[in-house]
């Protein structure tokens, strides 16, 4: 079952687009990707957290370890597999994002399960879980060997044209949208379900969708502005002391 979980008049307006439209989307809205036939998939969630603060709404990500055997480093929203004892991909993602940030869930409340998603790369078949933060919790890197850090980023700086870009691999075949933001460099599964969200949503602005990088160079890139930027912060310059 997929679609709204609530009345769309009893969320935030800037919210309430997304609640309406819950109904009319499947898989094909969000990706190419289908399970091939026969696929043993596993079943996950996301959360996809948006609160609000003096920034205007904001969603929660998170970067996660650089040691991780799997999707090392990169950017995503909280979640994972479902485990024994999950009643649904609500509980799992829930669940999820109190060990990794240390969200309160009881100040969540989830509005709409947007269709399952095909991940081939793992072959998990994924349930966006999308939710409302009406009371907001301190959030951190509950475990620093599965978490590296957490954030909440304004949908303004994710819709801001500077900030968006596409990048492709070539040895894949594939190419899709990405965003650098609040020292983020998002991509993947996680910047194709923002992306669409964000159109979905009526928030998105035009940017230039021309703007193709190669992914390997990209990553490189912004891993030395964000040295740059660290280094510049501490006030280490040159040479560490001896």
């Amino acid at each position: 079952m997929t679609g709204k979980l609530v009345p769309p008049a009893t969320v935030p307006e800037w919210l309430r687009g997304l609640v309406e439209i819950a109904d009319e989307l499947d898989h094909h809205s969000f990706t190419r990707f289908s399970p091939p036939p026969g696929a043993r998939t596993r079943p996950a969630s996301v959360l996809v957290l948006f609160g609000e603060d003096e920034l205007g709404p904001d969603v929660l990500l998170l970067r996660r370890a650089e040691t991780l055997g799997s999707h090392a480093g990169q950017v995503a929203f909280p979640g994972g597999g479902a485990e024994e004892g999950d009643e649904g991909p609500v509980a799992t993602a829930l669940r999820e994002a109190e060990e990794e940030t240390g969200v309160d869930p009881s100040g969540v409340r989830p509005v709409a399960l947007l269709p399952e998603l095909y991940v081939p790369v793992s072959q998990f078949a994924v349930t966006p879980v999308l939710a409302h933060w009406k009371v907001s919790s301190p959030v951190h890197a509950v475990d620093p060997g599965e978490t590296a850090a957490v954030a909440r980023v304004p949908v303004a700086e994710l819709v801001d044209p500077a900030n968006r870009f596409q990048v492709r691999r070539g040895d894949m075949g594939w190419q899709g949208p990405a965003f650098e933001v609040g020292g983020l460099f998002v991509w993947g599964f996680t910047a194709g379900l923002l992306s669409v969200l964000l159109g979905l949503g009526g928030w998105e602005r035009e940017w230039d969708s021309s703007d193709v990088r190669e992914l390997d160079v990209a990553l490189a890139e912004h891993a030395a502005r964000t040295a740059s930027l660290t280094m510049r912060a501490t006030g280490r310059h040159g040479r560490e002391p001896e």
